[in-house]
């Protein structure tokens, strides 16, 4: 599930938080962009980049102990030497882009995703059986403000195939058979909830990041031939 539906669902988690770390109050246009379409059994995902580390994460968890070859990137601030095999590190700005090309089990990437919970990872892989085909650009996301011209945000970042109905639903969940979708959100952040065990910290960087967001979302789009739009609140 990702992490669109499991607001919608008021079941926001840690995946869900970090989305809205960035975010001070205001409106934020064009985000969590989806392109989606469902031939037979086959789902075909394509989104920008808010999804790719649940799309990882979705993956991993289906290859499980199993190895298989992994290719792409996993951008991080901090030094992960050490923490995994890696063929080079680029690096710009304090942003370190190590670059993979080797077996990993779905279990060692999930561990890595758990012990760098803040870190990006841009990893492509397919399950052993290919039921299940993940591909993401090999880079660091972009800011998602709209480019020269006013280009809005694409959903050309993360590729996902896959036959198992419940990763396709989750991203199209108005309409489970859907033939072809696209679908954009619209973020306002009306409020920024400080623990309450952090009111008297001087550390506002730490604040920033464990202060909870909320507001509400705009998921509008078409769905076969027909517009949607849905409006509601969320806390992450």
């Amino acid at each position: 599930m990702n992490f669109i539906k499991k607001l919608f669902d008021g079941e926001g988690d840690a995946f869900a938080h970090l989305q809205f770390q960035k975010f001070s109050k205001g409106e934020f246009r064009d985000r969590a962009v989806i392109k989606a379409k469902k031939s037979k059994n086959k789902h075909t995902i394509n989104t920008s980049a808010e999804f790719a580390n649940e799309l990882v994460q979705a993956v991993a968890k289906k290859v499980g102990e199993a190895r298989v070859q992994v290719t792409g990137a996993i951008v991080s601030t901090s030094d992960l030497t050490g923490e995994f095999e890696f063929t080079g590190k680029k690096q710009f700005q304090g942003v370190k882009r190590y670059l993979i090309d080797s077996e990993m089990s779905g279990h060692e990437i999930l561990n890595l995703q758990e012990k760098f919970p803040k870190t990006f990872f841009a990893l492509s892989f397919n399950t052993p059986d290919e039921s299940t085909k993940l591909k993401i650009k090999p880079k660091a996301p972009k800011s998602g403000k709209p480019g020269k011209g006013g280009e809005q945000p694409k959903a050309n970042f993360c590729k996902l195939v896959t036959n198992d109905k419940s990763i396709g639903e989750s991203f199209i969940f108005e309409k489970p058979d859907f033939t072809k979708a696209e679908l954009k959100h619209n973020f306002f952040v009306e409020k920024i909830q400080m623990p309450e065990d952090m009111k008297d910290s001087k550390d506002f960087a730490l604040i920033r990041e464990a202060s909870k967001r909320i507001g509400r979302i705009i998921r509008e789009g078409i769905i076969d031939e027909e517009e949607v739009k849905k409006e509601f609140e969320f806390t992450a």
